[in-house]
């Protein structure tokens, strides 16, 4: 019952919060409300749980949304913003988030490899930069239960798409059991079991 030593943090193949970073794209009002595919209040308090995962183990987060410039959309859902606080959001007019040069920049200023990716709705501001993203030789990790699209089939073939083309989908529970691996890493083990069984029971 002696555990190995913790590999090294920036070369594990498995996600570490050394080696990764968190993408959330428009989790606002208007998308959240068209999703389909999945119960939307679920679909709320499992992208919360997401973001309170990259919180407690210091993995950078990018934010962005689109038009909320141009005054025809909202700004990040309250649930979310609560969690990520004065977090800065990249507000786009492209629908695929890689073809905005800031919030590319963003990707890029991390220096990291591995991108968990969540966006609403899954067909499109996730599917495109998933895409693109492996093209660039990136690896892309899609929360499966924290996106949603406008039909089950259309989120269920974007999720296909991506896999196809090589994405490595995930799910919020398993992004948190990668990140956290052992319970003898004791300065996270408390609130990891918060946020997991919370959710889990929920």
């Amino acid at each position: 019952m002696t555990s190995l030593p913790i590999r090294n943090q920036q070369e594990d193949h498995l996600l570490t919060p050394k080696n990764s970073v968190l993408i959330i794209i428009d989790y606002q009002p208007i998308q959240v409300t068209s999703v389909a595919s999945m119960d939307r209040r679920t679909l709320v308090t499992n992208i919360v749980a997401v973001a309170k995962i990259a919180k407690l183990y210091e993995i950078p987060i990018i934010l962005s949304t689109v038009n909320v410039r141009n005054n025809e959309n909202q700004m990040t859902i309250h649930q979310l913003k609560e969690v990520l606080g004065d977090l800065k959001e990249i507000d786009r007019t492209t629908i695929n988030a890689w073809e905005d040069r800031e919030f590319l920049h963003a990707v890029k200023e991390t220096k990291r490899k591995k991108l968990i990716m969540t966006a609403l709705w899954t067909e499109a501001c996730l599917s495109f930069p998933v895409l693109d993203a492996l093209r660039e030789n990136y690896e892309v990790y899609p929360v499966v239960d924290a996106v949603g699209g406008t039909s089950l089939e259309a989120h269920e073939t974007a999720l296909k798409r991506m896999m196809q083309a090589g994405a490595k989908l995930i799910s919020w529970p398993q992004l948190i059991c990668e990140l956290q691996r052992d319970w003898v890493r004791t300065e996270t083990k408390k609130s990891f079991a918060e946020i997991l069984f919370a959710v889990e029971g929920h």
